[in-house]
């Protein structure tokens, strides 16, 4: 069984050693003989030459063409519009791709024009010739079974791909949503770790008032929290297919029975609970679904992204920044300057959202080009989402075991700038009012002088209540640390 990609002859149609030919509506062309695409890839293989990167690069959209293509097998077959022996072929060679044994075979590129029906013929024809390769006949005697009439039997590219791509997305956000959330727990684990050292909060990069570090970390943790709730909402969206659809949503050459059986037998494949869509004419020319799902994406992109910015700024220096929290050093951080190490983890994620937010926009503009009963960008936006959550899911993944799991407080450095900070003085203001508290902040920049000295000189509290005001849980609203035994 060769799953290598053969290499690509011209299509003149001229017989070449090692080759067969094969016949549609355009001529007749050579393909290698070895390979389990077909004509149908190869014009589409010469025809889009544009990212370098193969649909077979697409682990979860092949696992779902193959679901989907075992699933209409058994439909047809149940409704007597496929014999057994071909059927039993297709499933088996359905499942292999499903699998993963062909992905080789897909040398399609992922940005294709035609809607996706490039895509769909290299899954058709690789279906074909191994289900006729399971039949003990050669690759290319479609006569006996055709990638088509057997394999693509009551099918179009306009239900069969959006479906097989919703399938694919769904298994993506689950693994990007497993990695988010091993990201939280450890965020909130530091929270914890950090919760009674107090430092200075910061609005518009000015000191402002008192808080912990660990709220500070416990807030990154709630702030990507929120963002799982709006993921586990596209759920029932992703969930909507319209296979049985064909071409534009009117079931042309399908059997009526065909779009319950194929759903049914769809879910029995994938354990995803796919539901067929109330108005298949809509669901066919409708791609908002892609849409909202890009704008999560973004959302969680761009508050990972911020979350990053304050890593870095709180590990700024050593000497000439916040240096508030120290990032595990990965790697020497110059070519020329000697010990100098970058915050390099929270920059890879960064330009990771980066690029989740430029695909947002692409796939906004895919969605809203569609045309009357067809979107034919759908290629593009299934491209875009993969690879967002494909990069996210790294990002997440490398910024936990890289950065986050490894982050230390300086802690001599936090508690020394409280001692000689002016923002205690807000949480004192109810009660020595607010323009004496004004007049200590600017005496105390202005000599030096601590906010706690200032008030004893000028009597405005005892020393105890002082104190009480200047504990861990009055300035920052946390318990007072419990005394070790």
């Amino acid at each position: 069984m060769d799953q290598q990609t053969s290499s690509i002859p011209a299509t003149n149609g001229t017989p070449v050693a090692g080759t067969r030919t094969e016949t549609d509506s355009l001529g007749s062309a050579q393909v290698p003989a070895d390979a389990y695409w077909g004509i149908s890839t190869l014009r589409a293989v010469e025809n889009f030459p544009i990212s370098g990167r193969p649909v077979g690069s697409m682990r979860s959209l092949i696992w779902a063409f193959g679901s989907v293509k075992c699933a209409a097998a058994r439909a047809n077959t149940a409704l007597g519009l496929l014999d057994p022996v071909r059927s039993r072929a297709i499933e088996q060679a359905s499942l292999e791709v499903r699998d993963g044994m062909f992905d080789a075979q897909f040398p399609v590129d992922r940005i294709q024009g035609g809607a996706g029906t490039s895509t769909n013929m290299n899954v058709n024809e690789v279906i074909a010739n191994r289900a006729l390769e399971i039949l003990g006949f050669a690759k290319g005697q479609y006569a006996e079974l055709d990638p088509i009439d057997h394999v693509n039997r009551g099918q179009s590219t306009n239900d069969t791909y959006p479906t097989a791509v919703k399938i694919s997305l769904q298994a993506a956000l689950l693994d990007y949503c497993a990695e988010h959330r091993l990201l939280i727990d450890s965020f909130a684990a530091k929270g914890s770790q950090f919760a009674n050292i107090v430092k200075v909060g910061r609005t518009q990069l000015q000191d402002a008032v008192p808080m912990t570090l660990g709220q500070e970390f416990g807030a990154f943790a709630e702030t990507l929290r929120e963002d799982l709730a709006r993921m586990a909402e596209l759920g029932p969206h992703l969930k909507e297919i319209n296979l049985g659809a064909t071409a534009i949503g009117t079931g042309i050459t399908a059997h009526p029975e065909y779009r319950a059986l194929v759903t049914r037998e769809l879910n029995q494949l994938t354990n995803l609970d796919l539901v067929s869509a109330h108005d298949l004419v809509e669901a066919t020319s409708d791609t908002g679904v892609f849409m909202l799902l890009s704008g999560v994406l973004k959302r969680s992109a761009v508050k990972l992204s911020k979350i990053c910015n304050d890593l870095r700024l709180l590990s700024s220096g050593p000497q000439s920044g916040f240096n508030e929290i120290f990032l595990p050093a990965v790697q020497a951080g110059s070519s020329i300057m000697p010990g100098k190490v970058n915050p390099v983890i929270p920059e890879v994620v960064n330009q990771v959202a980066f690029r989740v937010v430029g695909a947002d926009a692409t796939v906004t503009m895919a969605v809203e080009a569609g045309q009357l009963q067809l979107n034919a960008f759908e290629p593009v936006m299934a491209d875009c989402l993969l690879e967002s959550m494909e990069w996210l899911t790294a990002a997440c993944r490398t910024l936990r075991t890289k950065c986050v799991d490894g982050i230390e407080a300086n802690e001599p450095l936090l508690a020394r700038r409280m001692e000689e900070s002016v923002s205690i003085v807000t949480g004192m203001a109810p009660f020595i009012g607010y323009s004496n508290a004004a007049k200590l902040a600017k005496e105390s920049l202005a000599t030096g002088r601590g906010i706690r000295e200032l008030v004893i000189a000028y009597g405005l509290l005892e020393a105890d209540r002082l104190d009480a005001l200047l504990s861990p849980s009055a300035l920052a609203g946390i318990p007072d640390p419990v005394p070790a035994p």
